[in-house]
């Protein structure tokens, strides 16, 4: 077989890689893979209605006068959410690594593109280069008629130009493969976060168990009982504002408001997804000489309705400089589990009565990021989230040395953080 006919059976073989591509040899396997995540997508979506049902149900009792019938049946309620949580989280886990794998033989599918287009563009340039280097004289010599060395000349031409578009092409394939890639990692990212919840949630199933088993215990089944429980709770959660006050005007800060970011620009996002407020901040009168950089109102923040498990998230990108619970501390009953963010505008937030921190000190949070799980720890009375905001400037974590009030003594040699209080409405 002459020169002549090597090259044109390259350039036509060159040509069909040009116009098909690299056969998909994934193809059928990425389908079975799409079909998974199909199914997997419509079973979520049934949870979710199931789930939302159960939250509707939840919401209806919270609304109802506290009887310990409805706190038993509400944390019925809440358990068994829970559990679809747990299945929901378990499917979402199944879809992220159907996703994953799909990731995956699309990167293997667009390395093997860029090998392939690599070796046909070396094999194409080699043959270039041996044509190439024959001078037109000596092509025209060579061949048979004048045709036939300018037919070689044009095909040499129709070669380059299919080989710069295969290198276009090859560049394309690179930068699809960067796009595959961060997207892969993204989903191991999410997969990551995905497998934390669940633990959780597993976590917040044993927490209803024993909240429970604990009002039983407490009751005793006795309604009386429990409205006696919940009087009493009442009046250690007055009684420990007021201690918490009283620390507050003894810190003695005085407050810059050149430090606090504007009151009404929204510089705080919401906790929870659903807003329910329960109870406002107290006492404070804004349009008067600032009262609230020393406020002795006797509810240091607002109160969220947010049944146990509700996902709290922080209300600032921030850092997280206090986790403590006061429950560790026999017969006290305040904050119970807690949470604090410093921000970057002057001001951090605290997020009370949890069930479940999953944060550590010293954690980068953002905006919206998950930090804990709501709950009715310490002084509660039933479950919500209390979320108070503090100016940075001279807050401290403190341990309690002593107590003015005798429903507090017992809270002496907890841990919670205390400083000047400001009106969360101001910044949300």
């Amino acid at each position: 077989m002459n020169k002549r006919s090597l090259i044109t059976i390259f350039i036509l073989a060159s040509s069909l890689y040009l116009q098909l591509g690299v056969p998909v040899v994934f193809a059928e396997t990425s389908d079975e893979i799409k079909i998974k995540i199909d199914k997997r997508n419509s079973d979520i979506a049934i949870l979710e209605k199931e789930i939302a049902s159960y939250q509707k149900q939840i919401n209806t009792l919270s609304s109802q006068s506290s009887s310990l019938q409805s706190t038993l049946k509400t944390l019925q309620l809440t358990k068994q959410k829970l559990e679809k949580n747990i299945t929901l989280t378990q499917d979402k886990i199944t879809a992220k690594n159907y996703d994953i794998q799909k990731l995956d033989l699309q990167i293997s599918g667009k390395e093997g593109d860029i090998n392939d287009s690599r070796r046909v563009i070396v094999k194409a340039f080699a043959t270039i280069n041996e044509i190439g280097a024959q001078s037109l004289p000596a092509l025209v010599l060579g061949s048979k008629s004048i045709s036939d060395s300018f037919g070689s000349v044009q095909e040499l031409s129709s070669l380059q130009q299919g080989l710069y578009g295969k290198i276009d092409k090859l560049s394309q394939d690179k930068a699809s493969l960067v796009t595959n890639k961060k997207s892969s990692e993204k989903a191991k990212a999410d997969l990551l976060k995905l497998n934390n919840q669940l633990n959780n949630e597993r976590a917040l199933v044993v927490s209803t168990t024993n909240e429970q088993a604990s009002i039983l215990k407490e009751t005793n089944q006795s309604e009386s009982s429990y409205k006696s429980l919940l009087a009493t709770k009442k009046e250690e959660a007055l009684a420990f504002e007021r201690e918490i006050n009283s620390y507050e005007a003894q810190l003695k800060i005085l407050i810059d408001p050149k430090l606090l970011p504007k009151m009404g620009t929204g510089v705080l996002s919401y906790p929870l997804d659903n807003i329910y407020v329960t109870q406002r901040y107290g006492m404070t009168d804004f349009s008067l000489s600032n009262r609230q950089y020393y406020s002795t109102g006797s509810h240091n923040g607002m109160d969220f309705r947010a049944p146990i498990g509700t996902p709290v998230k922080s209300a600032r990108a921030g850092t997280i400089t206090g986790v403590g619970n006061t429950d560790l501390i026999r017969g006290c009953k305040s904050y119970g589990k807690w949470v604090l963010v410093k921000h970057d505008n002057g001001v951090s937030t605290l997020y009370a009565h949890l069930s479940l921190p999953s944060v550590v000190v010293g954690q980068s949070v953002d905006v919206g990021e998950t930090i804990a799980y709501s709950g009715s720890t310490g002084a509660a009375t039933g479950p919500h989230l209390h979320f108070g905001v503090f100016a940075s400037q001279g807050l401290k974590v403190l341990k309690l040395t002593r107590s003015q009030f005798p429903t507090v003594v017992k809270c002496v040699n907890s841990v919670i953080p205390v400083g000047k209080t400001l009106d969360p409405a101001s910044y949300l």
